[in-house]
Order: structure tokens, then C-alpha cells, then sequence
């Protein structure tokens, strides 16, 4: 009966992360749907407001003004620029190549992780860390090929955002145990605004045709208010799995996100991946499967933003 009872438990969870990363990708699309009706940090900017003033409310019900008390202010400082970084850097990368693709790259997040974690924390790198990381950058050169052709370094972009999610996972390690659950989710947000509107106001003075903020339509404000519902409810899902079954069981759900993004693009946008960029995203996911099984990636999977 326990084996029975543990067997439904992790399936339960399996169902969770599946959903969880499902609505990751669906807001991405929603980003996507917007290109060229408002630059991609102001949306993460008005995703991040919404998100933040929900998820403070909840926090707010849920343990009052004593859930808000911040330790290691440094450190959430951190997680919140790299959740802005990431956000900037792949909301715009979703705009201007194909969605299925900026996914793939993202998925080096975890080697990235394990790079950073050593100059960063001091972390030892193992062999097995070195060829992951070596192998998915051989990955990210084969996707990128066809895209830095067409759309120059901007095709960097979503190889930046995996740096910003690295930071992220790191300042977790560093603030577990200093809080529940939703108040670090409260916390990182807040930062991730600040930054936000730092970075959308940057971008706006930059002369950057695409970083211009002008009056958002209301179908802007409207998909960044489900974008910050789906990314939300995607966090809770993600973390209801890893209760369940744990992170190194979920790690490997991830990458459903890559069938839901090569999905949507193809349902929405008429975008194709050629063979080369197929055989890229193969190559990045079998970095990451290595590594995962190498038992070094430990953290809650993340996702994008």
C-alpha cells in the first residue's frame, strides 16, 4: 500500500510540473504575441507589478506584516536582479526569433548554474560539469548558426537570460530556510520590479527603437495581467511537485517546455525549426540530462520567466 501510495504521489507530481512548465511556455507565447506593441522589459515590468501587488496580498492574509521581514537583504537583492535580467533578456529574445528556439538555449541554465556556483559560492567543479557545459555550448552554437545570421548578437539573448536564472538558483541556495515558501517568492519579486522598471526606463532613454515605452494598449496590460497569473500558478505547480517527489524526479520535466514552445510556435506564429536547430536543442537537453544525472543538478527547476 505504500509503495502504492508513493507510486500515485510522484505521478501527482509528474502532473504538476507537467502544468507548471506548460504555463511557463504559455506565457512566453503571450510575450511573443506582443512584439512590437510594447518592448520587452516594460512587459516584464507590468507582469512583475501585477505579480508582486497578488502575491504581497496573499502573504499579507496569509501571515501578516511579520511575512515581509527580509534576511540576507543582499542576497534577495540578487535574486531579484537576476529574475529581471532573465525576464529582459528573453521577453525581448521571444520577439524577434523563434520561440521553440530561445527555449532551447535557455535550458543551459543549468550548466550555467554550475559555473557560476563556482566563482560565485565557491562550489567545486566536477568533471562531469566541464562536459555538460562544453557539450551544450556546442549546442547553443548549432542553434544560434541560422539566427545570428539573420538577427546579429540579439540572437545572444536568451543564452543571457539562463545567466540571469543561474543567479537566481544560486541566491536561493543562499536564502533557504530564511523564510516560507511565498514570502521568497514575495521578496525576489519585489526586487525583480524595482530592477524592472530600472531596466525599462534605461531602455526607454537608450534611443533603442524597440526599448521606446510609449501608452500600452489595453490588450498589452490585459496579457501581462495572465502572464503574471500563469507565471505565478506555474511557480506554486512547480513547487507542489517538488514537495511531492522531489527536484531531482521533476528536473527532467522541464523540457516539455520545448514541445510546448515548438507547439505554440508552429500553431501561432507559422514558425518551423529546421533540422540544424532541432539538432541543436538535442544536443543543449542531452547536456542537461547528463548533467542531471550526474546528481548535479539539485535545485527546484525554475523555468522561464
Amino acid at each position: 500500500m505504500r509503495d502504492l501510495a508513493e507510486n500515485r504521489s510522484e505521478a501527482a507530481a509528474l502532473l504538476f510540473a507537467l502544468g507548471g512548465f506548460a504555463l511557463l511556455t504559455t506565457g512566453d507565447t503571450l510575450v511573443k504575441s506582443m512584439a512590437g506593441l510594447w518592448p520587452g522589459p516594460a512587459i516584464g515590468a507590468l507582469r512583475y507589478v501585477a505579480g508582486t501587488i497578488g502575491l504581497g496580498a496573499i502573504l499579507l492574509w496569509r501571515e501578516g506584516w511579520a511575512g515581509f521581514r527580509m534576511d540576507k537583504v543582499g542576497w534577495h537583492a540578487a535574486r531579484g536582479f537576476g529574475v529581471a535580467f532573465s525576464a529582459t533578456t528573453f521577453f525581448t529574445a521571444v520577439q524577434i526569433m523563434p520561440i521553440a528556439e530561445a527555449v532551447a538555449i535557455s535550458f543551459t541554465s543549468p550548466m550555467v548554474t554550475a559555473l557560476l556556483a563556482s566563482l560565485l559560492i565557491g562550489e567545486p567543479m566536477r568533471r562531469e560539469t566541464w562536459i555538460a557545459s562544453v557539450v551544450a555550448f556546442v549546442g547553443v552554437l548549432i542553434v544560434l548558426r541560422p539566427n545570428f545570421v539573420v538577427i546579429g548578437p540579439a540572437a545572444l539573448l536568451p543564452l543571457l537570460a539562463a545567466m540571469g536564472m543561474s543567479l537566481l538558483i544560486i541566491g536561493n541556495r543562499a536564502v533557504q530556510g530564511y523564510g516560507s515558501a511565498l514570502s521568497m517568492q514575495v521578496n525576489v519579486a519585489i526586487f525583480a520590479t524595482l530592477f524592472l522598471i530600472l531596466f525599462t526606463v534605461i531602455g526607454h532613454f537608450s534611443g533603442i527603437t524597440i526599448l521606446h515605452v510609449g501608452v500600452p494598449p489595453a490588450s498589452v496590460v490585459i496579457k501581462s495581467a495572465i502572464i503574471a497569473v500563469t507565471g505565478s500558478s506555474a511557480h506554486a505547480l512547480i513547487y507542489m511537485a517538488t514537495s511531492r517527489a522531489g527536484a531531482a524526479t521533476v528536473a527532467p520535466m522541464t523540457y516539455f517546455q520545448l514541445i510546448v514552445a515548438g507547439f505554440y510556435g508552429w500553431l501561432l506564429f507559422r514558425e518551423t525549426p529546421d533540422a540544424t536547430a532541432l539538432l541543436g536543442a538535442a544536443v543543449i537537453i542531452a547536456a542537461g540530462l547528463y548533467l542531471w544525472r550526474a546528481g548535479q543538478v539539485t535545485d527546484e527547476p525554475q523555468g522561464t520567466e
